[in-house]
């Protein structure tokens, strides 16, 4: 057997292992904004799980990064006075690049799958309508963060936890993923997955992770 596949299967158990952690714990008590989005999307694109509302998901889970990282740079150009703490601001703006562009990574590869299987979307409720989401999701989150860090974070986590959840019960919901063969030309940038099953398991474990350093900030929740 290649080394790769035997990283595939180590990545399958540990993945496993991951998926029965989120299956098994409780949702977060999402704040009235969290709420109204999810209630929203659900209006808009069904309560069904779906690679087309996945990649709506994905669309809105970038921009409160975007919107943090905006703010950063705005502070470095007022702050570089200060070089400790302007580089403080630095390295905040370097993880926000690195958490909006794992997002991005998603997004693409759903964007991917939904063209490998053929499946058909209405032009306005899966590109017009999640851009006009997205841009109000950005100014709330932009506004949030101005007023009191700490809320704009709390909104990421719901988000997050929302979208970590909704892959895992995924996987669950559709044992034949783990027969598809995942092949991506993202999968250099991305990493290589045993079937779909496991590349959901390890989107929805971004998002975990994504969770757990906004809560992580909110413990600590000042500027940056």
């Amino acid at each position: 057997m290649e080394i790769d596949e035997l990283t595939k299967i180590h990545k399958h158990e540990e993945l496993k292992a991951e998926q029965e952690e989120t299956l098994k714990s409780r949702r977060r008590r999402y704040g009235l904004l969290a709420w109204l989005l999810f209630v929203t999307l659900d209006l808009f694109y069904g309560r069904k799980r779906t690679y087309s509302k996945f990649k709506v998901l994905e669309v809105i889970a970038r921009v409160p990064y975007q919107s943090w990282e905006h703010v950063a740079y705005i502070a470095m150009t007022h702050t570089y006075g200060e070089p400790g703490f302007a580089r403080r601001i630095f390295e905040f703006v370097k993880e926000a690049r690195q958490q909006q562009d794992n997002e991005q990574w998603h997004l693409l590869i759903l964007e991917e799958l939904t063209q490998k299987k053929n499946i058909k979307e209405n032009f306005f409720l899966y590109r017009i309508l999640p851009q006009f989401s997205a841009f109000f999701y950005y100014h709330v989150a932009w506004l949030l963060y101005v007023i009191k860090p700490a809320w704009s974070y709390g909104l990421n986590a719901d988000f997050e936890d929302h979208a970590e959840h909704e892959y895992m019960e995924f996987v669950k919901e559709n044992p034949e993923l783990k027969h598809e063969v995942f092949e991506s030309e993202f999968s250099q940038d991305y990493g290589y997955y045993q079937n779909l099953a496991d590349l959901f398991r390890r989107i929805g474990l971004d998002e975990r992770m994504h969770k757990e350093e906004s809560l992580n900030r909110i413990r600590n929740a000042r500027f940056p």
